[in-house]
């Protein structure tokens, strides 16, 4: 048993002193490098497509309402019917303001029969006090006479005038080419000035009104090519304008584009789609150091390979971001590993056991 126990103690020893060993072995007997993937920047980079909701809008869209006060008499287009500018589409009773039109014509005639008289009993005192026959007082007299009647005249011609347009204003007017889109009138009915009659939206002046991500305009404003797509169908558009201010809570900005003739008609729903000009680092190569999101790249080459941080400056989570200036095509980007890296590590390249897909890759805008 003795015998045992020696054995056992000295199998022991023998553990213990392996351990001992590979405790004191020198740091340098394990990797110190992290293995990585790399590619060329101008291999993994990309031009994303954005898109945003949008829809068809008119560039007009009036409220028709009545001008005067009446009862309406007759409409004449319904809903969904074309019209041209100038077309009447509804009849106010005129007879209430014939009848104002009647008085302010006689009154005008009045006044400028009062002021024709004047005219002519000035120049009968000028006569008159020339030859002695008037005094100058009296001449005066006159001429005053003359200016009230000739500011009576101007006003009975201005009250003419309003006549004129408040019995124009019975017959409601298209003021544009367009269709009805609602009609509200109905025949009967006590209108009064405000009261709307009909809904017209124009016609053949359609834009695309999008709502797009403030970061996407630059991108947008650029794009040579976007395009509306509404059912699968693609229908080339081009930027307008942009409204500079930004809507909140949505954090977006409007913006409008042009459409063809021929294109989708007002209403229409669908979506505004553009690639970005410029190249851009995929998201799933970016990771996020002291609170800064950027890139790995590989600096230097061999055993002198390192990992150096690239700050993204603007890039977001799930967003691709725009290549810097500064970075090179041939830059190495680390595509593999990077979660692990931090600035300085001893980085060594093995093959990449996957890829970036190329620059078809779109990341839609949010």
């Amino acid at each position: 048993m003795c015998r045992s126990l020696c054995r056992l103690l000295l199998s022991l020893a023998a553990v213990l002193a392996a351990v001992g060993a590979y405790a004191q072995s020198p740091a340098s007997s394990l990797p110190a490098y992290r293995e990585v993937s790399v590619q060329r920047v101008d291999q993994v980079a990309m031009q994303p497509e954005r898109e945003a909701p949008a829809q068809v809008v008119p560039r007009n869209e009036s409220k028709l309402a009545a001008e005067t006060s009446g009862t309406l008499l007759r409409w004449t287009v319904d809903t969904g019917n074309t019209v041209r500018r100038g077309q009447v589409l509804a009849q106010i009773d005129p007879r209430d303001a014939e009848l104002a039109l009647q008085r302010s014509k006689a009154a005008m005639e009045a006044s400028e029969a009062r002021f024709a008289l004047a005219q002519a009993q000035i120049r009968r005192a000028l006569d008159l006090v020339g030859r002695g026959f008037i005094s100058r007082e009296a001449v005066t007299q006159r001429e005053t006479d003359l200016a009230v009647a000739e500011t009576e005249a101007r006003a009975s011609r201005a009250q003419f005038a309003t006549d004129q347009r408040q019995l124009a204003k019975t017959s409601l007017r298209a003021p544009f080419d367009g269709f009805i889109k609602e009609r509200m009138a109905q025949n009967g009915e006590t209108v009064s000035p405000g009261t709307v009659l009909f809904i017209i939206t124009e016609s053949g002046a359609a834009e695309v009104q999008a709502t797009v991500n403030p970061s996407d305009v630059p991108g947008l404003r650029k794009s040579s090519a976007p395009v509306f797509e509404t059912s699968g169908e693609k229908t080339p558009v081009g930027l307008l304008r942009v409204v500079e201010t930004i809507s909140t809570p949505a954090r977006t900005q409007i913006v409008r584009l042009s459409l063809p003739s021929s294109g989708p008609v007002s209403g229409t729903s669908g979506t505004l789609r553009w690639r970005e000009p410029h190249l851009h680092i995929p998201p799933s190569l970016m990771i996020r150091r002291n609170g800064v999101l950027g890139v790995f790249l590989q600096s230097g080459a061999g055993t002198q390979a390192v990992a150096r941080f690239l700050p993204l400056p603007g890039a977001q989570e799930g967003r691709a971001a725009p290549v810097p200036a500064s970075l090179r095509g041939d830059a190495l980007v680390v595509t593999l590993g990077q979660a692990a890296l931090q600035e300085g590590v001893p980085i060594r390249a093995v093959p990449s056991v996957q890829e970036t897909p190329p620059a078809a890759q779109t990341a839609p805008a949010r």
